[in-house]
């Protein structure tokens, strides 16, 4: 394993894509959850918003990006044929599949974990001057607390968890655009339609098998009770879409040709 782990290393950080992807994530993450901050204000009457969610909103832009990243890391190969040349250096088909979501895994991880920490710090000077204050039932957004520290780790976990369902659907459709395409329908459409529907038990039961809904109640600090899904039942919904893709893209890898 040590091998494939060395050869997806090495394909990786030589991409030239992969370090500005990496940027963006932690940049798009800080700044759209800076800026949300900075407008949401809460009057001394109240305003029932979840702090802590919005010191996270840049997570569900960031998510493009890091699907767009990992559908590269086997896409890109299967572009330049060079899937073949992997394929014949290391014949073990799912070991070549375990190794690249090992190695997308820790850079993701990495800068999932700085933008979105980045994010609550940033947030959390901005928001006591809009309102959110201890007058106004919020305290200081701190990882001391335990529901906060559940949601800034959860937004990392569910970065990973993004980048390992496109890496998935990426292997089993080879294509880029087509798999950029499919994880970005089921991370922004699947939801909108959630929201179009009238009847309340479709719309609750589109909310707790969504990727995206699901997933992103692990942000959620406030009114858990009335979410259609848990918070880490949420996230073991996405953990689901992503072992199914990841099992669906090592099936097709196997049974056809590179």
């Amino acid at each position: 394993m040590r091998c494939e782990l060395h050869a997806e290393w090495t394909k990786l950080r030589t991409s030239p894509a992969t370090g500005w992807l990496l940027l963006a994530v932690v940049a798009v993450t800080v700044v759209l959850s800076t800026a949300t901050a900075a407008l949401v204000t809460c009057p001394s009457s109240g305003c029932g918003h979840d702090a802590t969610r919005i010191s996270l909103t840049g997570v569900q832009v960031s998510q493009a990006l890091v699907a767009v990243l990992a559908a590269l890391t086997i896409s890109s190969e299967h572009t330049t044929g060079m899937i073949r040349t992997s394929i014949t250096a290391m014949p073990r088909r799912v070991r070549i599949l375990a190794a690249k979501a090992i190695v997308l895994t820790g850079p993701t991880l990495a800068a999932g974990a700085i933008g979105v920490v980045g994010a609550v710090v940033a947030a959390g000077r901005l928001l006591p001057g809009n309102g959110f204050t201890s007058a106004h039932g919020y305290g200081p957004l701190s990882l001391a607390d335990g529901s906060t520290l559940r949601a800034v780790a959860g937004s990392v976990l569910y970065l990973v968890l993004i980048a390992l369902l496109s890496l998935g659907i990426a292997t089993a459709v080879r294509d880029a655009a087509t798999a950029i395409g499919v994880v970005l329908s089921l991370l922004y459409l699947v939801p909108i339609i959630a929201l179009l529907i009238s009847d309340p038990q479709w719309q609750r039961l589109l909310r707790q098998i969504s990727p995206t809904n699901a997933g992103l109640t692990i942000q959620v600090t406030t009114d858990v009770s009335s979410l259609p899904i848990s918070p880490w039942a949420g996230m073991g919904v996405l953990a689901g879409w992503t072992a199914a893709a990841l099992l669906g893209g090592n099936l097709m890898l196997r049974r056809r040709d590179a």
